[in-house]
């Protein structure tokens, strides 16, 4: 071998040492190197927007799978789409699956409905639609007809199986709007997962499940708002959380309402009495391994009150919360589930 030939040897492993170095740093000091290309989506669906962050090592853009995969699930879900699998089930007394998602949803339903003794409760459709929180738009019911409704609101009244639903009582309506977009989350987010791609942050109408670490190699983390009805306040962040592997959902009265002869009407409707909640408990924010258990948890800890979803906490040890609610003076007080409060760093106070 000649000396040049050794020279360029040399030369070429110096090379490769300073550029292995280079990318070790880089590595090291930049975890979204290592972690892949930051994507972020946007797009609308269920009447309200979407966010879907993820680190990507290929940098592929999953948007229009993501879009057509919402698309086929509002198809099942949406009680604003006359021929949604939802849709028709109410309007006839039997249905027949079409979609993967009907089963799983009304499972989880069944499961939430017994360990909250009905306070989520599906079979609620009529009530909602007829205090004007569904598509036939604003109404305030006689209690003569909130009374005869209530006679419709049971979901052991609903039989299923794998394949098909039918019900016992005609008139009966299901609604998914309190659980539908945690489970739309769940959907997009297992889509990612399969593309392998472990971190990532989805989100619908504010509902998130959150995976791994973002591109600075932190925890995910997302607001819970301020309870306010003034407008200018509505984007007011009351705290941070930072979530590790865990979904969120958050239920509130403060902004989904309306006003009527002196009257606030929520849109949070009990099962129980068939009217909208009035009680301290102003927001709840619940923490689960998957967002459609955590959306309907928050909905119905916000018919159950305080006391009553502190003790349905106490018994599910997969289940935290973190709730907004004003004391006897009218003062904001929080209260967070033990083993939570680390990810929580409050921001703001009356």
């Amino acid at each position: 071998m000649s000396p040049n030939q050794r020279k360029n040897i040399i030369y070429s492993l110096v090379l490769a040492i300073v550029f292995l170095a280079i990318w070790g740093y880089r590595q090291w000091s930049d975890p979204s190197a290592a972690q892949g290309k930051r994507i972020a989506l946007q797009g609308t669906t269920m009447g309200t927007t979407y966010s879907v962050k993820y680190m990507d090592p290929q940098g592929r853009n999953l948007k229009p799978s993501v879009d057509s995969l919402l698309q086929v699930f509002n198809m099942s879900m949406s009680t604003y789409i006359p021929e949604s699998e939802i849709s028709r089930f109410n309007r006839d007394a039997i249905l027949k699956y079409e979609s993967p998602y009907f089963y799983p949803v009304l499972e989880k339903s069944r499961e939430i409905y017994r360990k909250t003794a009905g306070a989520f409760d599906p079979t609620v459709g009529p009530l909602v639609n007829a205090w004007g929180f569904g598509p036939e738009g604003r109404q305030t019911p006689p209690d003569a007809v909130v009374d005869s409704l209530l006679l419709l609101v049971n979901y052991d009244s609903v039989f299923y199986d794998s394949i098909s639903i039918c019900k016992m009582k005609k008139g009966m309506k299901l609604d998914f709007s309190a659980i539908a977009k945690g489970y739309g989350v769940d959907v997009v987010a297992d889509f990612i997962k399969s593309k392998g791609i472990e971190n990532m942050f989805v989100e619908i109408g504010g509902e998130v499940v959150a995976r791994g670490v973002n591109e600075r190699g932190e925890p995910w983390r997302v607001g819970v708002n301020y309870p306010t009805e003034n407008p200018d306040d509505q984007n007011r962040a009351q705290a941070i959380v930072s979530l590790h592997n865990q979904a969120i959902a958050t239920s509130g009265n403060y902004r989904n309402y309306y006003e009527k002869d002196g009257v606030k009407y929520s849109h949070t409707i009990s099962p129980v009495t068939g009217r909208p909640v009035r009680h301290s408990l102003l927001s709840a924010s619940v923490f689960a391994p998957d967002c459609m258990t955590a959306d309907a948890y928050a909905t119905a800890f916000m018919v159950m009150g305080v006391d009553k979803a502190k003790e349905l906490l106490n018994r599910e040890k997969d289940l935290m919360a973190y709730f907004i609610y004003s004391d006897e003076t009218g003062k904001l007080q929080t209260w967070a589930s033990p083993g939570i409060e680390d990810q929580i760093k409050v921001l703001a106070t009356q």
